[in-house]
């Protein structure tokens, strides 16, 4: 090779041991050996006539000749990385990528997906569906729809859907057991919970009937096994009112009592505050926003 075209492998893995000032770290993040950065940069030295580093005992320090190389390549490499984040998101043509609950894909955005595919046919959407708190920083996500309180730093919030709980059971429930017409006759049925989450202590509460127990309790880790139970007629869950409309209007589940209790959180759209200037995302943000009336 020439000496006015080095190696685009040698320059690489100079510009990973340069920012780390060290073959290791700069190895781990090239996925090679400690050996081959150091035998790249090393023939990048000679083929420029040059020392790029001083090699001290576990240390590494950049010559003058280095830092005048580093200088050039960081700022190249930073183009081009921006460049690529560009060509990936800014255009908004890529695929669009959602973080979302598992449980509110289930009981509301899949069944709807449908509308949003007619309308926009030529946007490709993948899900990521997790209950971890919403981090664009290690996710690649471009929107996320989580529970909360409506504040995320640094992030845009916008409302879906409140946090109205109802109580809900099969209707075969109601017609081969105890009565259901009050409150108090929570105390002779299996009470169905979501594991590590206290919804029906919340919710028996505020609704003023702290004092309610039952000595039948099932517990479950994924609220949609929970409202598969209640329709199967295992017992009386809770859940978001606007999450079961399907199920009521369907005969499956009945809202019993005709209470609603708004507990502390609701669904929101979180994103990134540059991300309405892409023409994927504000395609979605605008069509949920209908959606869930609150555009």
């Amino acid at each position: 090779m020439s000496r006015n075209s080095p190696s685009p492998v040698a320059l690489r893995a100079f510009e990973a041991a340069a920012r780390h000032l060290s073959f290791t770290i700069a190895a781990q993040e090239l996925f090679v050996t400690q050996s081959a950065v150091s035998h790249q940069v090393k023939a990048l030295e000679i083929d420029l006539g040059v020392r790029l580093f001083t090699r001290l005992t576990r240390q590494l320090r950049l010559t003058d000749a280095g830092e005048q190389l580093y200088a050039v390549l960081r700022e190249s490499f930073e183009r081009v990385q921006e460049t690529v984040d560009a060509l990936r998101h800014g255009s908004g043509t890529g695929p669009l990528r959602i973080s979302v609950r598992p449980y509110f894909a289930a009981r509301w955005l899949t069944r709807r997906l449908g509308d949003f595919s007619a309308r926009h046919s030529d946007i490709e959407m993948h899900l990521h569906l997790t209950n971890e708190e919403v981090a664009f920083n290690r996710q690649d996500i471009d929107l996320a729809i989580v529970w909360g309180r409506g504040s995320w730093a640094g992030l845009a919030a916008e409302h879906l859907i409140p946090g109205h709980i109802i109580a809900v059971c099969s209707p075969a429930l109601i017609s081969k057991c105890s009565p259901l017409q009050e409150i108090e006759d929570l105390c002779q049925h299996t009470l169905l919970h979501e594991s590590n989450h206290p919804l029906w202590h919340d919710w028996l509460t505020a609704a003023g009937a702290g004092t309610v127990k039952s000595s039948k309790n099932i517990a479950m880790d994924d609220p949609n096994v929970v409202h598969q139970a209640a329709i199967e007629g295992q017992g009386v869950a809770l859940g978001a009112e606007a999450l079961l409309e399907d199920e009521i209007s369907q005969g499956r589940l009945v809202h019993l009592f005709g209470r609603s209790i708004e507990l502390d959180g609701s669904y929101y759209l979180v994103y990134q505050p540059d991300a309405r200037s892409r023409r994927n995302t504000s395609a979605f943000r605008d069509w949920i926003l209908s959606e869930t009336g609150q555009n």
